[in-house]
């Protein structure tokens, strides 16, 4: 089998991801949120290449679609290139983001969930507490019906996409306003009296190919149903750190942010202090922020199968409904 360049393996993630036939400058516009820049025409010379292996097929005027071995070449890729394509994604997305904590308008980012269509009511009821609490990046969510479109996500037939904020927007809303924020682990966050107190596991943003909750969600060890209902359980939360000199101004914008309808900070620490047990270095300080996929986490729980993709796309707030006025037919 012939080895695959990082260029061609971000263009079958971005096909793979699509679940459509894209052409080439879809595709190129598409790879910019895994931080590869590439020409409409240097796509199509990739393209050719991974058409001669077997990787797409031509559609025509259509575009490309993957092939299933393209997929399978997604699946085995090496775990370097995996890791870094995604690392590269969530800076990218963060970056890509244009939320304006002022006007409440703008786009943040997104992951997609998919629920068999024939569970989706009692999927939406069980996420509903879950959204409206802290333990969510955010109380408003997409409604995408079979074969519709959130950003360049297609949803497939059969079931029904949900939208969920995912965390990466709190990055974005700091890197807009000059902060450098570094995403450093996701993990499993102990939640007692309805506060966080410490982390019991930890994925490195850096030594992973998947988003941390993804892992956590499918290996059921979650209980964000507990956490929201209780004040106590186990939910995904990711650790953040940044300059110790920024720590007032983020404060001022995450209660500003809050303020917009983004309540995912959970807590944010002192300089070169602990938090939740967590270590930061000499003149930085943690934050914590909770997993977007939390309410899906307690899906999950209720042991409705669902489909998880983080990090997406980026879609317009306005596109978002709040949970209490969502209604499926």
């Amino acid at each position: 089998m012939p080895e695959i360049s990082r260029k061609s393996l971000a263009i079958l993630r971005v096909l793979d991801g699509a679940g459509e036939a894209m052409g080439a400058g879809a595709i190129a516009e598409a790879l910019e949120t895994y931080g590869v820049d590439l020409t409409e025409r240097a796509v199509r010379y990739h393209l050719e290449h991974l058409d001669l292996d077997g990787y797409t097929a031509p559609l025509g005027r259509a575009g490309r679609k993957i092939t299933e071995r393209g997929r399978r070449e997604v699946a085995q890729a090496h775990v370097a290139d995996k890791v870094g394509l995604v690392f590269a994604r969530l800076e990218a997305l963060a970056y890509l983001m244009s939320f304006d904590l002022q006007t409440g308008q703008g786009s943040i980012v997104m992951n997609v969930s998919h629920v068999p269509v024939e569970h989706a009511k009692r999927a939406l009821g069980v996420m509903r507490a879950s959204l409206a609490s802290r333990f969510c990046t955010c109380r408003r969510i997409a409604i995408v019906p079979p074969g519709g479109r959130l950003g360049d996500h297609v949803v497939p037939e059969k079931m029904l996409g949900m939208g969920t904020v995912c965390s990466v927007t709190i990055n974005g809303i700091l890197y807009s306003h000059g902060i450098p924020v570094h995403s450093v682990f996701g993990g499993l966050l102990a939640v007692e009296s309805y506060e966080p107190t410490r982390f019991v596991d930890l994925v490195q943003y850096g030594a992973t190919s998947l988003d941390p909750l993804q892992i956590f969600i499918k290996g059921g060890q979650t209980s964000v149903a507990h956490a929201v209902s209780r004040g106590a359980g186990i939910v995904g939360a990711g650790f953040r750190e940044f300059p110790a000199v920024a720590r007032e101004h983020v404060i001022d914008l995450v209660d500003r942010a809050q303020r917009a309808g983004l309540h995912g900070v959970l807590a944010v620490g002192g300089a070169s202090q602990p938090l939740c047990e967590a270590q930061v270095g000499l003149g930085r300080c943690g934050m914590i922020v909770c997993a977007g996929l939390n309410a899906i986490a307690a899906v999950e729980e209720a042991r409705i199968a669902t489909v998880s993709h983080a990090m997406a796309t980026i879609c317009d707030y306005s596109q978002l409904t709040d949970i209490d006025d969502v209604r499926l037919r």
